[in-house]
């Protein structure tokens, strides 16, 4: 086999907010990629305003640094559970990982899902250590914690035997050698992280004699263009205006001519005339072309093995908006032909999410990784003009030997030790099993729990409300285990408005004794819309368009100011998590707002009394 030893393709992964795309930066400031009066921006990489907002990495991207006579392209992948379809995308890619770990975090559930990939790829990996600078960094622990996850992911003595590299990416600092606690790398640049790169991750290697094949694992768009196909080449060399054999998902095999051959340089990508075996290109002329198709040598079309993900665990219903405020907005997007146009462009770039029709005609059911996953996809299309009306999430079921099976999720908690018990108190009552108990000895502890998926959904707001909002969770899918049963998760009911009109202050004046409001005054309310969370478990129909009676007798208590507590405005992800099986969301370009499915007072009666003698 021959290698190109000018070339290195490598994915740098870990948990959220450990610093991956930081270092990208420093990576591409000292090697050159700007020139000396570019505007520099944090985070570069993150182009998305969703990405920017949130500040997580939810696509994955490539970029390309020249370092000597050296090419290094490099995946940035997300760090969130929920994206990780993304990340096994991006491991597709390239040949060898940089493992990223906090020095203090140490590693976390999304550590452990990317090493799992990595190691089942059998990919040399280089742990680099970072935010060594961090006043509560515990290097050595951290290093301990690596080994062992390295051990009881089942990793052989050759994976076990990796290269440690201690890092300060917002400093742009690296070192082969560990420093104190707290102590920075003594290194002012990254040249000992590019140089274990280089030594450890493998030239891609081909056969000089095989035909050309070469991977897509990626989409994107171009205004000139039209869609863009992101490949590797991993055999032969394709070139601009070449005509190649398009292997597609069905088995069919076309014959296309390659209109324009692109390669990434720093964060650009240019026109190019050729590419070889380890190149990673974007091409254009291909209209239809989907993630997982094989561009191939027309004489001998060959085609790669299908990307493979996992299976999504969480669905929501997303369907046309059916309040009596649908349309209202102008410009909105609202017939159902245009929902499932666009839910059916999203499943062209996004490996692991799946749409399933529904018994109603105008809504469908939106399977995905996990509850941001599809938050974010909701919030892209209101951002788009998109007016829906999306269901309670719920879990992917499976039947295994007759019995219904729920996936089951590993929470990882770090809080203060004085809340160990509240938080067994809300994770018993969800049936949740404690794995492991840690306790650091500085007034921290960590906890690793196996939950139920669907007693996830709406806990994080509870967890944060119980510590005060210290503490910190991550959670990720782990197994299928049989069905928990029944299980308690809000424990409020809601306050529901009894008709259409206008929120007055002073019907709210009396309201917000019985519990919180998510409305202003002046807000426009509809019969079945719900206005705030009632303090008891059950619902309560108010009306909250009630007027003061006018009289022409003078109060001595008239004059007296009426203080309203400020409403709790919800955000998508919170609303979704506060939703009930008989609830759901309404999403406009303007507002979300939180509904009964049964809009109607009396039907709503008649439906429970009916489940009541069932």
């Amino acid at each position: 086999m021959a290698v190109r030893s000018d070339l290195r393709n490598v994915a740098i992964v870990a948990h959220v907010d450990h610093g991956k795309t930081t270092l990208v930066d420093a990576m591409l400031r000292q090697a050159g990629a700007f020139h000396a009066r570019a505007e520099l921006t944090d985070r570069v990489m993150d182009s998305m305003d969703l990405e920017r907002e949130k500040g997580i990495t939810i696509l994955a991207k490539n970029t390309a640094i020249r370092y000597g006579e050296h090419t290094i392209n490099i995946i940035d992948t997300p760090g969130h559970a929920d994206f990780g379809g993304e990340v096994e995308r991006g491991l597709t890619m390239v040949d060898g990982v940089v493992l990223l770990v906090d020095a203090s975090e140490g590693p976390l559930p999304q550590t452990r899902f990317v090493l799992r990939k990595a190691l089942a790829a059998r990919m040399p990996i280089i742990l680099v250590i970072n935010k060594v600078d961090r006043p509560d960094a515990r290097i050595k622990e951290v290093v301990d914690d690596t080994y062992e996850l390295f051990l009881d992911l089942d990793a052989d003595e050759s994976q076990i035997d990796f290269p440690i590299v201690y890092a300060c990416a917002r400093d742009g600092r690296a070192s082969l050698k560990q420093p104190a606690d707290g102590g920075m790398p003594e290194d002012d640049t990254l040249e000992p992280l590019f140089r274990t790169l280089l030594d450890t991750i493998p030239a891609p290697a081909y056969d000089e004699g095989a035909p050309l094949q070469a991977h897509v694992t990626n989409l994107d768009a171009s205004p000139f263009l039209g869609r863009l196909a992101l490949c590797r080449v991993r055999q032969g060399t394709i070139r601009r205006g070449q005509t190649v054999a398009w292997c597609k998902q069905d088995g069919t095999i076309d014959r296309v001519r390659v209109s324009e051959l692109l390669m990434t340089e720093a964060l650009e990508r240019k026109s190019a005339e050729e590419a070889g075996p380890g190149d990673i290109i974007a091409v254009a002329g291909f209209p239809d072309i989907m993630i997982g198709d094989t561009l191939a040598d027309p004489e001998n079309p060959t085609p790669l093995p299908r990307i493979t993900v996992d299976e999504p665990a969480i669905s929501m219903t997303i369907g046309t908006n059916t309040s009596p405020l649908a349309g209202k907005v102008k410009g909105a997007k609202v017939t159902a032909r245009l929902v499932k146009d666009r839910l059916d462009r999203e499943l062209i770039g996004n490996v692991s999410l799946r749409v399933l029709p529904t018994e109603r005609p105008d809504a469908w059911e939106v399977q995905g990784r996990g509850e941001l996953a599809l938050a974010i996809l909701v919030e892209q299309m209101r951002r788009e003009g998109y007016e829906l009306t999306v269901g309670k999430p719920q879990v992917v079921t499976r039947e295994i030997d007759g019995k219904v099976h729920e996936p089951v999720e590993r929470l990882t908690i770090d809080s203060p030790e004085d809340y160990l018990g509240p938080i067994t108190q809300l994770l018993a009552t969800r049936k949740g099993r404690m794995e492991q108990l840690v306790n650091h000895g500085t007034g921290w502890i960590r906890m690793e729990w196996l939950v139920p998926a669907r007693a996830m959904i709406g806990f994080r707001t509870e967890f944060l409300t119980e510590t005060r909002g210290t503490g910190i969770l991550h959670h990720m899918f782990e197994k299928y285990e049989p069905w928990f049963g029944e299980l308690r998760t809000r424990p409020t009911g809601s306050l529901v408005a009894d008709r259409a009109g206008v929120a007055t202050p002073f019907a709210m004046m009396n309201l917000q004794e019985r519990g919180s409001m998510f409305v202003e005054p002046t807000t426009e309310v509809y019969e079945g819309m719900i206005v705030g969370e009632n303090s008891r478990a059950d619902d309560m129909d108010v009306n909250i368009t009630k007027e003061k009676k006018l009289t022409n007798m003078r109060s001595s208590a008239a004059d007296e100011t009426e203080r309203l507590i400020p409403p709790r405005k919800l955000s998508l992800e919170q609303a979704l998590e506060f939703c009930r099986e008989d609830e759901c969301v309404e999403v406009t370009p303007v507002a979300v707002r939180i509904r009964k499915v049964v809009l109607d007072q009396k039907e709503r009666e008649r439906l429970a009394r009916k489940r009541a003698h069932a």
